[in-house]
């Protein structure tokens, strides 16, 4: 009996989903368990697990294209078993349908003298992967591999902008790429043709116009590239590549972090691309002139030349347009949304920080402990809301919630755009357990491996910009929450003490609050309570 495999819903906020990548093919054995593919969420990229086993028939769903929730993912039953009715959205008497809960590698059909469900042998149709949940469209930012390419299993393909980061794309296929569906900056909805891999030769004409479905991006004065393409193509890709450099996120911000210039560290990874090992091994000594003349590429007989910007003559105005990376978009939308529906309102308090650098050196003495000023308010912020629950709430329509848990996240800053990690029960983690819990948060954020139940589930927001200098700034509210801190930087300055003027370190902190919720009375009475926990760090331990 053939199973219908539909888009599942990875996350509470989910609309859609689009396939990063197929694990199986059309043709392949499955067993329950088996990954069939990977689906990127608003928050993730996830894993999908079939849980039916038979073979995989249909894949409706190309990498790298997106698709509403319940949308039909796949089709699995008896090799041979005729599935027509399925397709055109009969209901077949032998058939079941089924939630799918991992992504499958889709073989579109052709035109061309053959069955809607097969490709010609060996090739696979990648598309337009979902990597996260709010994810309906992706943007290409860097190809990694060009027509005529061998491919193995485990290769980057290219690099993919998302609503929420850039992210690495692999190939789970191997053969030679055939098809590219969307060029670098070119960005089209989940599930759109991204490229077709197969043997070298393949004809594939007719395969990604017949597999393009609805909005999918497939450009119709773009013939069908083979691998066998003309030698002035494949020259035109290799100048075009000139000057580009290949790096991984991770090696990108590992450079940026160190202030280390990419263009002189020598790739080891494939073709030449930068790993985070010759980040982490680079040595300017080791610095050939070749290898800095490689990022200015002369043309003709001109030498490499410094970019100099032009002069602008005065009253004349140039501008650059930078398209939107899907991150930013989300950001724009769910911020706007908050501020326009809650109504906000702003309480500032200076805090004195005196005792708390007095604890925050003491328990870093600890052997292997690392605890950060952030830590702390933390830490303060947790034990401060079991005592105000009401800031630790959210609004319906019909109802206030009143969280007795509280899940603290913490905004990080990454190159794309900002998320928010979660603490979950930090009333209940010591300081220590918070200091390492949010630097190994930190650290899947600017990677790019946070997964979505990461990224969930907060009840109030820490967002902190006291580390650039910045004394004092206001936040927007990270919607279901009802309030936001914002910490600023520990300043020294004149204090008064016991009616005489001393130098004292002060931190300035505003609590942001939606007035539905929370009053301004008892936003007041947090902040006084957080105020005694940060004064006098010992009554933390109580």
């Amino acid at each position: 009996m053939a199973t219908k495999i539909t888009m599942p819903r990875l996350s509470d906020t989910m609309t859609e989903g689009t396939v990063a990548t197929w694990l199986k093919k059309v043709g392949d054995k499955v067993s329950e368990g088996d990954i069939l593919a990977e689906i990127e969420t608003d928050k993730a990229t996830m894993e999908f697990e079939a849980f039916t086993a038979g073979t995989l028939l249909h894949i409706g769903i190309n990498e790298g294209e997106t698709a509403p929730v319940d949308s039909l993912l796949a089709i699995i039953g008896k090799e041979g078993e005729d599935i027509s009715s399925l397709l055109s959205g009969g209901n077949a008497t032998a058939a079941t349908e089924a939630k799918a809960e991992t992504p499958v590698q889709t073989e579109p059909a052709t035109q061309n003298s053959q069955s809607a469900t097969s490709l010609p042998k060996g090739v696979t149709v990648v598309t337009m992967p979902r990597l996260s949940d709010t994810m309906t469209e992706g943007t290409v930012a860097t190809w990694l591999k060009k027509i005529g390419d061998d491919v193995k299993e485990g290769d980057i393909l290219a690099e993919i902008e998302t609503d929420k980061a850039t992210m690495e794309f692999e190939s789970f296929n191997a053969g030679t790429l055939l098809y590219i569906g969307i060029q670098e900056g070119q960005s089209a909805p989940v599930d759109s043709v991204l490229a077709i891999i197969g043997p070298a030769g393949t004809d594939i004409t007719g395969v990604a116009e017949n597999f393009a479905k609805g909005g999918a991006f497939v450009s119709k004065t773009e013939e069908v590239v083979q691998a066998t393409a003309p030698a002035t193509s494949n020259q035109q890709q290799k100048t075009e590549n000139i000057g580009r450099i290949f790096a991984s996120p991770l090696a990108k911000q590992i450079a940026k972090d160190k202030g280390i210039n990419l263009a002189q560290v020598k790739g080891t990874g494939e073709n030449g691309r930068i790993t985070k090992s010759d980040v982490e091994n680079f040595s300017p000594s080791n610095v050939t002139p070749s290898a800095v003349e490689v990022s200015q590429p002369a043309t003709g007989n001109q030498q490499p030349t410094t970019s100099v910007k032009p002069f602008v003559p005065a009253g004349e105005k140039f501008s650059e347009e930078i398209k939107n990376s899907q991150m930013r978009k989300t950001i724009a939308r769910r911020l706007a949304e908050s501020k326009f529906t809650a109504p906000h309102y702003y309480l500032t308090i200076e805090v004195s920080m005196d005792e708390a650098m007095k604890s925050r050196a003491v328990i870093n003495t600890v052997p292997d402990t690392k605890v950060s000023f952030n830590d702390m308010v933390v830490k303060a912020c947790a034990m401060a809301l079991k005592k105000h629950p009401q800031v630790n709430s959210q609004w319906k329509e019909d109802a206030m919630i009143i969280n007795h848990h509280v899940n603290i996240g913490v905004a990080v800053a990454v190159e794309d755009g900002l998320v928010v990690p979660v603490l979950n029960f930090t009333d209940q983690m010591s300081l220590s357990q918070i200091g390492a819990a949010v630097k190994d948060l930190a650290g899947k954020a600017k990677n790019k491996k946070l997964n979505p139940a990461e990224m969930e589930g907060s009840t109030f927001t820490v967002s902190n910009l006291g580390m650039f200098g910045i004394q004092s700034f206001t936040s927007i509210i990270n919607q279901p929450n009802s309030a936001i801190l914002s910490v600023g930087a520990i300043e020294e300055k004149p204090v008064i003490k016991n009616g005489q003027i001393v130098v004292g370190n002060t931190m300035t902190l505003t609590l942001a609050c939606d007035h539905r919720t929370v009053d301004g009375a008892t936003g007041a009475q947090f902040l006084q309570t957080l105020r005694i926990y940060l004064e006098n760090p010992v009554t933390m331990l109580a």
